[in-house]
């Protein structure tokens, strides 16, 4: 296998780790000529298309005053006050979610979030054999009760006569959404789902679960009756090159509304005072360091004029100690905000300050709110959302949580996994609890997953925790026993239809045809779809790669479709059983029209070379190794682990490992610095790597290398627990002899 690496700029690199100075994110060691890893990483952000301030802060910061704001969804308003109208008048509350791990953990973030405002709401998920989405029987079954308001979560977005039918039985419903919208929205009283065509939220990307969070922190907002629904203005007034330069702007619910910027001079003075008498009329007007900014705008209006100003800065100084006395131009230099963003100006500094104080006097919007993002990070990661903007932020918070003081239902999950109290990794999320979540759902019982994580008995907690365990077990057998088969018939399917595998099997459980598609796409390399019977219905799970057009695929079939929906990469339908040799024919008529990007290609993407001297040193190699690989994390969708190449290692040791031999390998490589070593120092005489190359015997058995060669190695990087000691671990991904 070959490898290959992207070329970079050299300067680039170097301008990277000066703007950001990522050198000071590893340990230093004195009296040390420094290894570069801020270069290092630098040159992986390149590689990585990580080059501007909006992309990199997402890696670098690690708190929620870089996500958006949630009232910059267009109707998030409408549904606070909608909810706060159910909460006054008592009304009726269903939350409406889907089975699977994004969908249970979207229905107990609202029931939670609801249930902190003096709510008592109901919730549903799709249970036994019922299809996807919100259905008329749930409809009429709480019109039956009473019901006024339902929430949807994780579906709705599809679900037009649904709706309809609601809003004809007097039922209000809010649509929390994340899939792709159809052409035609449902007549729901709100909708907020950031792929909504219009919608001016700036990340499309979330799981449903990351949208609900999202609610509830504006649930959580409305409840400080001094901020929610109240506006600010806040002003910094200043002399540049002898001209007073005013800037003002408004916030509502923290967001800018409006801003106005003035220059004033002896020729425009009258006209200009008139427009900022006009803005600040009837504001409070928020500055910082008032006594100096009043007789800046005494210029303005005069020494008589009364100019009430509301100074921020004791409140900054009180919270944030370390900004106490300084001027606004010391604090723009320490404001971190200030890196990423260009072109911010003295204004928008206060404002950043401004929120950081409200969020950290208010801990339910920040500390107290992070006991919500476990499970934010638990659904995205199971949605397969791409890592990237404020999704790596939420993932990252809710990995602490998970990790510090994750809530009694995961809690029982871990501790049944045999991970309670460990360092968790987004991988071992994906191993270890959200199959165990996926498996309630898939196999007709998503309650019991809520139901762990809303109960509040520690026996009933034990006794779902064990019955999640014993339907994973049961799902991996009905996955294992329908294999052969799934894998022949998508052969001889890709086979005719060259670029699609097909595979219909009518009596598998439907909660198992998703992993079923998503294993067969991995194992031919092309988009898979596999279809069962359910009474009169054929249900189909898609999954998708190599830039297949799911979207335009869904829509050709709509007119066979009862329901359909899904993502870029993974969708679902269902429709009756006498049209599926209608749509079996148009299908392989039509898998030509959908062309695939190219395949795989026999060589490795490295993030990196590392200088072997980078790894020889016994104190600081695994100290900035660590480093580097928590820079990069949380890893998953569109941000996979790094992948580093090292060259001139002498493998010194290859023993096979796992029950007779197991066809692994645990490898010792010796690392030695090609400098001389100091006197002294025994740092510099190199050390030795253990490393793991799964399913490596193979290859090792075919004699490209042995033990004593000096070899080129390229590795991922992970953890690994003896005897509750965590250890830094390399993972083979290829090996290589070097020439002599």
């Amino acid at each position: 296998m070959n490898w290959r690496k992207k070329e970079i700029d050299s300067r680039e690199v170097l301008e990277l780790n000066r703007l950001y100075d990522l050198d000071q994110l590893f340990p230093t060691f004195k009296d040390r000529e420094q290894a570069r890893w801020g270069d290092l990483a630098s040159s992986i952000f390149l590689r990585r298309g990580v080059s501007t301030g909006e992309s990199i802060q997402f890696y670098l910061e690690n708190d929620l005053r870089y996500t958006h704001n949630s009232f910059l969804f267009l109707q998030m308003e409408d549904v606070v006050e909608r909810i706060q109208s159910a909460k006054d008048e008592e009304e009726k509350v269903l939350i409406f979610g889907d089975r699977d791990a994004d969908g249970i953990t979207s229905t107990v973030i609202l029931v939670e979030g609801l249930k902190e405002m003096g709510l008592n709401p109901a919730w549903r998920l799709p249970s036994g054999d019922d299809p996807y989405g919100l259905t008329e029987i749930a409809v009429k079954e709480f019109a039956d009760q009473g019901g006024t308001l339902l929430i949807t979560v994780d579906c709705g977005i599809s679900n037009v006569k649904e709706i309809e039918l609601a809003g004809e039985l007097g039922i209000d419903v809010i649509v929390i959404d994340h899939h792709q919208a159809p052409e035609v929205l449902p007549p729901a009283y709100a909708i907020i789902n950031p792929r909504v065509p219009g919608e001016r939220y700036p990340f499309s990307f979330m799981a449903a679960c990351g949208v609900a969070s999202k609610v509830v922190w504006a649930l959580r907002f409305s409840q400080l009756a001094n901020l929610y629904g109240h506006s600010f203005c806040l002003l910094h007034a200043q002399t540049v090159e002898n001209r007073l330069e005013v800037t003002a702007l408004r916030l509502h619910n923290l967001l800018e509304v409006k801003r106005l910027r003035l220059v004033f001079t002896p020729e425009n003075l009258v006209d200009q005072r008139g427009l900022l008498a006009e803005f600040l009329q009837g504001q409070e007007i928020l500055v910082y360091q008032a006594p100096s900014q009043k007789e800046l705008l005494k210029q303005v209006f005069g020494s008589r004029a009364e100019i009430h100003l509301t100074d921020v800065a004791p409140s900054l100084a009180q919270a944030f100690p370390a900004l106490a006395g300084l001027s606004m131009e010391a604090l723009a230099a320490k404001s971190r905000m200030n890196r990423y963003k260009d072109g911010l100006d003295y204004l928008d500094i206060l404002v950043n300050l401004f929120i950081s104080y409200l969020m950290k006097v208010h801990p339910s919007l920040s500390q107290d709110f992070n006991k919500v993002l476990d499970l934010v990070a638990i659904g995205t990661l199971a949605d397969m959302m791409p890592l990237e903007n404020e999704n790596r932020i939420l993932i990252k918070k809710g990995m602490e949580t998970l990790v510090s003081s994750p809530r009694p239902g995961v809690a029982a999950l871990l501790m049944k996994q045999n991970m309670f109290g460990k360092r968790l990794s987004t991988s071992d999320v994906s191993w270890y609890l959200t199959p165990l979540i996926n498996a309630s759902g898939r196999l007709g019982s998503p309650e019991k997953a809520a139901e762990l994580f809303l109960t509040d008995s520690p026996v009933r907690r034990e006794e779902l925790a064990a019955e999640l365990g014993e339907l994973n077990a049961q799902r991996r057998q009905m996955s294992q026993d329908a294999w052969g088969e799934v894998i022949s018939q998508g052969r001889t399917t890709q086979e005719e239809m060259k670029t699609f595998a097909l595979v219909y099997l009518p009596d598998i459980q439907r909660g198992i045809t998703g992993i079923l598609a998503s294993r067969l796409m991995g194992a031919l390399d092309v988009p898979a779809l596999v279809l069962t019977k359910q009474d009169d219905r054929i249900i189909g799970s898609l999954r998708t790669n190599r830039g297949f057009d799911t979207r335009r695929f869904l829509n050709s079939f709509a007119d066979i479709f009862s329901d359909f929906g899904g993502h870029d990469a993974a969708a679902g339908f269902h429709f009756p059983f006498v049209k599926k040799e209608e749509f079996l024919k148009r299908l392989k008529q039509t898998a030509s029209d959908f062309p695939l990007n190219s395949g795989q290609e026999a060589y490795l993407d490295l993030d990196a070379e590392i200088p072997l001297e980078y790894m020889s040193r016994r104190d600081e190699s695994p100290l900035c190794l660590d480093k580097l690989m928590d820079l990069f994390e949380p890893y998953g969708e569109g941000n996979r682990p790094l992948i580093l190449g090292l060259k001139g290692a002498i493998l010194e040791t290859v023993d096979p490992v796992g029950k007779n031999g197991g066809g692994h390998l645990k490898l010792s490589l010796t690392c030695e610095s090609k400098k001389p070593p100091v006197p002294g120092d025994p740092t510099f005489t190199g050390i030795k790597w253990s490393a793991l190359y799964w399913n490596g015997i193979e290859e090792y058995e075919k004699g490209g290398w042995r033990a004593g060669d000096r070899v080129q190695v390229a590795f991922s990087l992970g953890r690994n627990f003896y005897g509750n000691r965590e250890n830094l671990q390399l993972t083979v991904v290829n090996i290589q002899k070097m020439k002599d």
